[in-house]
Order: C-alpha cells, then structure tokens, then sequence
C-alpha cells in the first residue's frame, strides 16, 4: 500500500504543472523602461521580454495587423509556459489587446491572462488632474485608435481629452537623437499643437514607452510649467504587484528565481547596444525566428 501511494504521488508530482516566467512584449525597445519598472516593484519573479524588431514601428500599422502580429507573439510567450503575458506596448494594447482577451484567450489558452498598459493607466488618471482637462501624447495608431478617451471616459466621464500623434517622437529615441536640436523642435511642434487645444491642460500622459526618455526635454517646453508628466512604467508596475496579490491562482504560476531572459525577432547585437537606452543596463538577448528557428548571436 505505501509502494502504491508514493507512485501515485511521484505521478501526481510529475504532471503537475511548474511555474513559469512572466512575458513582456514590445513592439520594439521601449517596453524595457516598462519592464525596468516592473522588476524595480517585484524584483523576484522571472520575466521574459520579447521586443518584435523586424516588424516595428507598430504606431502606423493597421489593426489587423497589429493584431496578428501581437496575436503571434503572445502565442510564443504561451509555447514557452508563460502563464502571464504583459503587453508593454500601447499600440499593440490599443489594437489587439481586447479581441486577444475575449476571442482567443477562451480558445487557446482559458488558463492564461494577457494584460496592457492601457486600463491601469486610465483607471487612476484622474485623480492626478485638478483642472480635468487630460492631453495624451502617443503614436498615431495609439492616438487615432481613440482608446485612451473611451477608456477615460468610463472611470472619469466628466474629464476632456485632448490627444496629440507625435510620429517623430519614437525615430528620435531609437536614433539616439532625443537629446538633440532635432528632438528639439519636434517636441516643441507637437506640445504647441497639443496646449492649442486647450490652455487648461494640468496633466500630461506620455502614452508610448519611448517617451520617457523625452521627458526632461517635453518638461523644458511646456507651456505651463504646473503641468504633471505621467509616464506609464510606475503606474503598471504597481497595477501589476496589485493583480497578482488579488490573484494568486495566477501568481502561483509565476516562477520566482529573479532570471531575466531576452529576445528580439531582429538583430541582437542591435538590439542589446538600444536597450542600455531604456533598460539602463546591458541585456545579452537572442534572434528569436517566429516561425520555430532560434538562434544565438
């Protein structure tokens, strides 16, 4: 009898599932000043990040196809066990996030979460505003994509949006020009028409992950110097420590060693010299090949 229960327990243990890392995606670079955030707040678990180079920008891209691509990707994270997906890319969470969450997560994956950087963002948005008057500074596909005013409007309905498509701004960053005379004067053309919308603006959300590295140049053009920047890695990181103590069906799925891992569907060596920009640190990362071929540098 003893013989027969450690078997059944030896097979219980076997096919019992291990946790595993949680996903960061990216369209490109700047879903690393999300994910450096995120590891600031809970520094224990395991991430891995996926910035999907090849096919980047993602901001002037249709829905469908920032939905596939996105959709793709997030199939990887799920091929590697990851249980926990964070989509660190305001496009792809503007785009795809919620047709993944309602039409393909109950068909391939009903176990698994996919979450974005949006609803944590608009959830606590208003509380930093005294004028209620919001301006939304992003990619053209975040901004024409209306998400952040509908989004808005269901937690704050008595708040005005006023939005602002910078297509510049995430060149300059990845050029290594955001600190330049160039970065320059688009910053200052952008605000300009941005604040002529309104002059009553007190609160500024710099909704794309690059953007955070304009921050002290957007701080020296502001019209009104009371105007409070938000930038969204802060604001996910704590969203994100939140939704796992509220949900520990998922966090125990989560493997918690403090292992980082890194991939990019373009080159690597390119790859890691742009993520000392946002990251802050050097990353070694990997080739990933989509359709099944991986590669190291």
């Amino acid at each position: 009898m003893e013989n027969v229960r450690f078997i059944s327990l030896a097979f219980l243990f076997l096919f019992m599932p291990t946790a595993q890392p949680i996903g960061v995606f990216d369209s490109g670079y700047g879903g690393l000043t999300v994910l450096k955030e995120i590891i600031n707040t809970i520094p224990q678990y395991d991430y891995i990040y996926l910035g999907d180079n090849a096919r980047a920008p993602y901001g002037n891209r249709s829905f469908d196809t920032v939905y596939h691509y996105t959709l793709e990707c997030v199939q990887w994270f799920f091929d590697q066990g990851c249980p926990l997906v964070i989509l660190a890319c305001n496009t792809a969470s503007a785009k795809a996030l919620r047709t993944i969450q309602q039409n393909d997560l109950p068909r391939i994956a009903p176990d698994k979460r996919v979450l974005g950087v949006l609803r944590p963002t608009t959830e606590i948005i208003g509380t930093f505003t005294r004028t209620r008057q919001i301006g939304i500074v992003g990619t053209s596909g975040t901004v024409t994509s209306l998400s952040y005013p509908i989004e808005i409007a269901k937690f704050f309905p008595e708040i005005k949006v006023f939005q602002e498509a910078c297509p510049m701004w995430v060149p300059l960053v990845e050029n290594n020009e955001y600190d330049s005379q160039g970065a320059d004067y688009f910053i200052q053309k952008h605000l300009k028409q941005l604040f002529d919308q309104s002059k009553d603006i007190d609160t500024l959300l710099l909704a794309c992950t690059h953007y955070p590295l304009l921050k002290d140049k957007i701080q020296q053009f502001l019209p009104n110097k009371g105007v409070r920047l938000l930038s969204q890695g802060e604001i996910v990181a704590k969203s994100l420590k939140e939704y796992l103590q509220r949900h520990p069906e998922i966090d125990n799925k989560c493997s918690k060693k403090g292992h980082r891992s890194f991939y990019t569907t373009d080159s690597a060596d390119d790859f890691d010299n742009h993520a000392r920009i946002f990251f802050g640190q050097m990353v070694h990362s990997m080739h990933l090949d989509l359709e099944g071929k991986r590669a190291g540098k």
